[in-house]
């Protein structure tokens, strides 16, 4: 197999980040002698999560076994993990903000055994369901643990306790249809139904503007597929949180001026 010199969309900061996780650990850990250092593990992960490269032609372009590959991917996911934000600590930030935007996304995943609870009906594909919350520039303040795809958007939000934590922090949320009956701080748009097939004129106003606030929040998505690992998941359906929660961090990293 052949290999080429590429490039990966994120700063030098992102990287030494990364970097310096995997040194503590392997400090912690006193291991054995590794095959790359610190710095070309945390490129190789960076490459996977970001270009969406292969375990196989990530493997061929560092000069190393497919399972050491995913072996150093899978670590360096692991440890970005575990220094994600919960909601507690996303409930503080979002209580600085103006107004939230809330909206969930279907991150595609291949097929498995068990594969009923993953088909969204909605977009008609299998997936696992994310939660995102966005403040009113669009930016990306936090995002969930992932579920199956046919969970429901609100179903996924009460899960999560988003509804009440949003409505702690006595800060509006702006969603879409698929949240009505959130109650709380959670403001949806006005919906038809059997007693009321027509929306009078200063509804269909209201739900105007309600769309174009809605609509900055879909940054927030899009920021998010920006890691071409979303694209679609060929791994357990079980490491998508862990890849989410390892994204959100290297996400701050690369906006925040001020990293920890």
């Amino acid at each position: 197999m052949l290999s080429y010199p590429s490039a990966v969309a994120l700063s030098s900061r992102t990287l030494n980040h990364l970097a310096d996780l995997i040194r503590a650990e392997r400090a912690r850990r006193r291991g054995r002698w590794r095959r790359l250092d610190a710095g070309r593990q945390a490129l190789l992960a960076l490459a996977h999560l970001r270009n969406g490269d292969t375990i196989t032609r990530l493997a061929c372009g560092f000069a190393v076994s497919v399972t050491t590959a995913w072996r150093y991917v899978r670590e360096a996911i692991n440890l970005l993990a575990a220094h994600a934000d919960d909601l507690n600590a996303a409930t503080r930030r979002i209580g600085r903000l103006a107004y939230a935007i809330l909206d969930g996304t279907l991150i595609p995943i291949d097929r498995v055994a068990d594969q009923k609870p993953y088909y969204s009906g909605k977009h008609k594909r299998h997936g696992v369901n994310v939660q995102v919350i966005a403040d009113c520039a669009g930016r990306l303040i936090w995002a969930s643990p992932a579920l199956p795809g046919a969970v429901h958007d609100l179903t996924a939000a009460r899960t999560h306790g988003l509804i009440d934590a949003l409505t702690s922090t006595n800060v509006m949320t702006f969603a879409d249809k698929a949240y009505q009956g959130a109650g709380g701080s959670v403001r949806t748009p006005f919906k038809r139904h059997r007693y009321r097939p027509r929306l009078s004129r200063r509804q269909k106003t209201v739900n105007h503007h309600h769309a174009k606030i809605r609509a900055i929040g879909e940054r927030a998505v899009a920021t998010l597929k920006t890691w071409k690992v979303l694209a679609k998941l060929r791994c357990c359906p079980g490491r998508a949180t862990a890849i989410v929660q390892a994204i959100l961090v290297l996400h701050h990293v690369q906006t925040s001026r001020n990293p920890r």
